[in-house]
């Protein structure tokens, strides 16, 4: 092989792999190196004239090899540093990244290979570090088709030549230490594909931060050292989490709950909704924030269902820390924060994970497998080991990192079954034939168990709309480990019910009470999110019949039932006042609807009941349990009452919550109870504060020992059209 006369260690081959930034191999070759018994060092610096090596005081230039290649004898073992000149003599001066060793350790190659590093962001990602008393930046990604990947920024001139990465065995990842480079840098990876193609530059899927869309580089930041102040709420956070425990979560899109200015104004920041928000919502008796995704995603309108920078939180309200800032004042206001979680598919965006290495790293090459023809998304190939690890170790850093109390898994029935939304032949059978992915159905069980494990005051919530059996059970006794699972049968039901005309509600009475045949087959959460008010359902008030005075008496009736209802509870943003029109994720929810009187009733009958329901064991403590519910009357199609008992765990003070949506009053309504005493009406949806008209049982009702509805006592009360009462047996 031909060399350089000057520079007998570099062959002109070598030398052309280098400057053309093909070399698989570039730290075997620059930086500073042994050669015999000199010390050489050899640097590319494409904007350089003349290149020198600087050892304190002396200036060692260094011979042009060919273009932007320079070498040179530099003589001792101290450190140096290179110092360019330009055509137009101006200098600089800069650590050369090349002569740094490795920073990943042969542990972490070890996990990485064997997809078990369930602290993978630790590893993968820019790390801001100082490495041998130099400050800087540790990149690393996995890429293991590629045949080049090289760190490009504003740092070097978005130029691939000049920090192509070093190759860790054979795990795939590549890693670099850049001196100099830090907090708030903006980068991307250039990665040669192994036909030697040369793919759109890629955001870094484990990277920290990002750009604000449109824009799409990464961001360089230091997650160290953030001074949390909730060490009270994380030693206590697994009582308010348990099963038995009262959980009334308030579900937000954070670009749209309150805007600054006006309407068209730009969203709430991280900050402001640390105070705003979180004040809103404990004053309003929720005990979670749930967030929609804040994982980074390009396109407004997917509202954060399609993310491509699963690590980083949305540049949108803010840099990474004032997130932490949003959380901890959460919890210092004693509120628990959920995040919507999407390990379910990725967008198509060139610069996020499809085709990451030039091959189908992330997802199914298979569009059968790979591709929701629903959302044009990529799905994930959960058979990979690296790729269920990424996910796994995603779910655990922003338990850890943000110290989230709880993810509501997306769309896990898309993730469960192979032919979700396809028609015959658009999909492929599992190993047995089947219809399950077994692949997805192991991710699910390795998730829960990492998180459980790891964080044991956590929950894990799965949307999930089919029967799948134990989604809610553990892992250990065949189930997929989640905490809870949202009752979406439950919440179709009943809404379909709630709006029919009442002279009709009688043909269709099974659909609010249908639900309790399976209402402890899980540990459910009664949702009322985002889809239902949106791309034209309407809002919850618009659904409701009648006139404007029916609507809204429909609107608390509903309430005080799901609150009444066994199950835990989940309210979309502007729910909680009856907000006219359905969400718009462009503009600010109605908040001058807020000042109307009958909404301003809705909002104090939704505080009312998250108060009375948080203060009341029987309607909370066995949410999950059958012996905490039973039916008084479930029967009553005629003139469409429901009522029902609620017990907590030593059956003191049961409550029985009595509805009736019919809009004719029923004065002298008997209804059976279990016990003789005084049952204090404890809500009243027709009380004059929710907008009603007052009718009801103020100060209770004494029960007589006259059996009904097979209960050995019963009280008679005024029923109220169009609303829901709870009573409470008085402790003696």
């Amino acid at each position: 092989m031909k060399t350089h006369p000057n520079t007998p260690h570099l062959t002109r081959e070598t030398t052309a792999a280098l400057l053309e930034a093909r070399h698989s191999d570039p730290f075997s070759v620059l930086g500073p190196h042994k050669q015999g018994r000199s010390r050489w060092v050899t640097a590319i610096d494409p904007g350089a004239d003349t290149l020198s090596a600087i050892v304190g005081k002396k200036r060692y230039p260094l011979e042009r090899v060919d273009g932007a290649l320079f070498s040179g004898k530099v003589p001792g073992t101290k450190p140096y540093l290179l110092e360019g000149t330009g055509a137009d003599g101006s200098s600089w001066t800069y650590e050369d990244a090349y002569r740094f060793g490795a920073v990943l350790t042969d542990f972490d190659e070890y996990l990485l290979g064997e997809g078990n590093h369930n602290r993978l962001w630790e590893a993968l990602g820019a790390h801001v570090m100082t490495l041998d008393d130099t400050p800087g930046t540790h990149f690393a990604v996995w890429a293991p088709s590629a045949r080049r990947v090289s760190v490009v920024g504003d740092f070097n001139f978005w130029d691939g030549r000049r920090h192509v990465m070093r190759r860790r065995g054979g795990t795939g990842v590549w890693e670099i230490f850049i001196p100099g480079v830090g907090d708030g840098a903006i980068y991307k990876y250039e990665i040669v594909a192994g036909d030697g193609s040369v793919g759109p530059l890629k955001a870094d899927p484990v990277g920290f931060g990002s750009q604000h869309p449109p824009e799409t580089g990464s961001v360089v930041r230091d997650l160290s050292n953030y001074g949390w102040h909730d060490g009270g709420w994380m030693g206590d956070r697994a009582d308010v989490n348990r099963r038995d425990a009262p959980i009334s979560i308030y579900e937000v899109h954070l670009g749209s709950w309150k805007r600054i200015w006006d309407q068209n104004g730009r969203s709430l920041s991280y900050k402001e909704a640390a105070e705003d928000l979180v004040n809103y919502a404990r004053d309003m008796g929720f005990t979670h924030i749930e967030l929609m995704p804040v994982s980074e995603y390009p396109f407004d309108g997917s509202w954060g269902y399609q993310p491509v920078g699963m690590f980083a939180p949305t540049i949108r309200f803010g840099p990474p820390n004032e997130f932490r800032d949003l959380v901890d004042a959460a919890h210092q206001a004693g509120l628990g924060v959920l995040l919507d979680w999407v390990p379910g598919h990725f967008p198509t965006d060139p610069h996020g994970l499809g085709r990451f290495d030039g091959s189908h790293l992330y997802e199914h090459s298979d569009p059968k497998e790979g591709f929701h023809n629903d959302w044009k998304t990529l799905i994930y190939n959960y058979g990979r080991s690296e790729v269920a690890n990424f996910l796994t170790a995603n779910a655990l850093y922003w338990l850890d990192e943000y110290h989230l109390d709880g993810l509501r898994v997306d769309a896990v029935a898309s993730m469960l079954y192979r032919d979700y939304s396809r028609q015959e032949g658009e999909w492929i059978p599992n190993k047995d034939g089947g219809r399950e992915n077994y692949e997805a159905i192991d991710m699910f069980r390795r998730m829960n168990t990492a998180t459980y494990g790891q964080f044991p005051g956590i929950m894990t919530v799965a949307e999930e709309s089919t029967s799948f059996p134990k989604v809610s059970a553990p892992v250990d006794a065949g189930g997929l480990g989640f905490g809870f699972k949202w009752n979406m049968g439950w919440m179709n039901d009943t809404l379909e019910y709630i709006k029919h005309d009442p002279i009709y509600r009688k043909y269709h009475h099974h659909q609010m009470t249908f639900g309790i045949d399976y209402a402890f087959s899980e540990n459910f959460i009664l949702p009322i999110s985002h889809d239902e008010v949106v791309h034209g359902k309407g809002s919850m008030l618009s659904k409701m019949p009648g006139n404007d005075w029916e609507k809204f008496a429909n609107l608390r009736a509903y309430y005080g039932f799901m609150w009444g209802h066994p199950g835990k509870k989940l309210l979309f943003m502007g729910c909680e006042f009856g907000q006219p029109e359905e969400w718009d994720h462009d503009s600010q929810i109605n908040w001058d609807a807020a000042q109307q009187p009958a909404n301003k009733g809705i909002q104090t009958l939704v505080r009312d009941l998250n108060e009375l329901y948080r203060s009341t064991p029987a309607l909370y403590e066995l949410d999950c349990e059958h012996t905490g519910f039973g039916w008084i009357d479930g029967g009553d199609a005629e003139q469409s009452t429901i009522s029902f008992l609620r017990r907590g765990k030593d059956g003191s003070n049961p409550c029985i919550v009595v509805c009736n949506f019919a809009n004719i009053e029923r004065s002298e309504f008997r209804v059976g109870v279990p016990e003789l005493g005084h049952w204090a009406e404890r809500l009243n949806t027709d009380a004059g504060i929710y907008g009603g008209a007052n009718r009801g049982n103020m100060g209770g009702v004494e029960a007589s020992a006259v059996e009904w509805n097979g209960q050995p006592a019963s009280i008679t009360i005024t029923l109220p059209p169009l609303s829901t009462l709870i009573f409470q047996l008085s402790s003696a």
